[in-house]
């Protein structure tokens, strides 16, 4: 089993940051394909982004160039620096890492980007 715990979200105006983390409750090294996914109003919970255990970073293209990803290993966090917001993330973001071919999510924070 892995319990993964988010933290960071909260309310901001339009072109305002914020930084996910992600905690885990095992070595994150041992945790594969971690990544952050958001489900926006109306919508379903789609990919954001993903890094891997080599360091390997994936972007959406919504996101791309305002948000980072990465992990600290000694902290067993992941992290999703997020510039430049927009009303268009207000969303409900998790986490999501699958370990022991079984896929964990965190139980998700609320992000929101006021106009």
């Amino acid at each position: 089993q892995v319990q993964l715990v988010e933290s960071g979200g909260g309310l901001v105006q339009t072109g305002g940051s914020l930084r996910l983390s992600c905690e885990t409750s095992r070595v994150i090294t041992s945790i594969y394909g971690m990544g952050w996914y958001r489900q926006t109003p109306g919508n379903q919970r789609e990919w954001v982004a993903t890094v891997v255990n080599g360091g390997a970073r994936n972007y959406a293209d919504s996101v791309k160039d305002r948000f980072t990803i990465w992990k600290d290993n000694a902290e067993n966090k992941m992290y999703l620096q997020m510039n430049s917001l927009e009303p268009e993330d207000t969303g409900v973001y998790y986490c999501k890492g699958t370990y022991r071919t079984r896929d964990f999510w965190g139980q998700g924070t609320q992000v929101a980007v006021s106009s």
